[in-house]
């Protein structure tokens, strides 16, 4: 195994790298901002890159420090929650990493469920665009969102899910919207990470194009759900990622549930030899029984 950096110089990048400042890093390690910055200094001479950009202003990270940090990051969360779980004695831990958006609208709902039923295991869950890296230990089980190209992996989807225009009911009724061709005339919200974009839509549904500019985008589902739910727009998600604010009433689909384009793009992926390790096998077993019911409208 190649030599790695001391852990104490990558504790101090991850604590610089997400505080944005030297002394309030030093005061989380119980340092001096003296040791803080020598301690970086080192790991830049060890690998031969600059982490951070310095300025009057504070500090941020260079472009190789951003690369470097979405890599360690979850490599030395998993080495804390380890070393936290030897230390209590707990023996049946599961790292469940998951996309943004389902995991705090549609899993985190239904977590009780998992805890009641498997009081034995100990979930540490994490959220992130990126994908997991399973050969750093970063996860048991990643939730992904996406097109499944993903190599040496087992690969199970959870669901089918309908994407279709969503909009709060007060926007419907001022804008009296009844005809697709209408929706050429208001907001639409893009949300950049999504498998089906509106030129998608539109090419199943309307023979206009779809506008090629948007007043407003997001990078998450949840972000454009709430922006549409307060009328700042329409949003093309899923039924199934924005069922809470469905069956609350603060979206609706514009032209009923027909009007939709259906999808498999949710993932849970993990490596074949996890797949019979207990809390794994519990884990996908009941994850799979609550998408069967999501899918049947549990």
């Amino acid at each position: 195994m190649p030599a790695l950096p001391p852990i104490v110089n990558l504790l101090a990048f991850e604590a610089v790298a997400r505080r944005r400042s030297f002394a309030i890093a030093a005061t989380e390690l119980h340092l001096t901002a003296s040791a803080v910055s020598h301690q970086i200094s080192r790991l830049e001479a060890e690998l031969g890159l600059r982490l951070f950009e310095r300025s009057a202003h504070g500090v941020r990270l260079s472009s190789a420090g951003e690369q470097y940090l979405s890599r360690i990051s979850g490599a030395l969360a998993a080495i804390s929650s380890a070393t936290d779980d030897l230390r209590h004695g707990v023996s049946n831990s599961l790292y469940v990493h998951s996309a943004p958006s389902i995991a705090s609208l549609w899993l985190m709902p239904r977590l009780r469920r998992f805890a009641e039923a498997h009081p034995h295991v100990s979930l540490n869950l994490s959220a992130a665009h990126s994908h997991s890296d399973f050969q750093l230990g970063q996860a048991d089980i990643d939730i992904r969102y996406g097109v499944p190209q993903w190599d040496n992996v087992a690969i199970e989807p959870l669901f089918e899910e309908r994407i279709l225009p969503l909009a709060s009911p007060a926007f419907v009724r001022e804008h009296r919207l009844k005809r697709i061709d209408q929706l050429l005339d208001v907001p639409l919200i893009q949300s950049n990470v999504s498998v089906v974009q509106w030129s998608d839509w539109f090419a199943r549904y309307s023979k206009r194009r779809a506008p090629d500019h948007f007043s407003i985008r997001f990078d998450r589902a949840q972000m454009s759900l709430d922006a549409a739910a307060q009328g700042l727009g329409i949003a093309l998600e899923s039924a199934i990622i924005a069922g809470r604010h469905l069956a609350e009433n603060r979206l609706v689909p514009i032209f009923g549930m027909s009007k939709a384009i259906r999808i498999k793009a949710h993932f849970a992926v993990y490596p074949p030899k996890y797949g019979k390790r207990p809390a794994v096998e519990a884990f996908l077993a009941w994850i799979h029984a609550e998408a069967a019911k999501t899918s049947i409208g549990g």
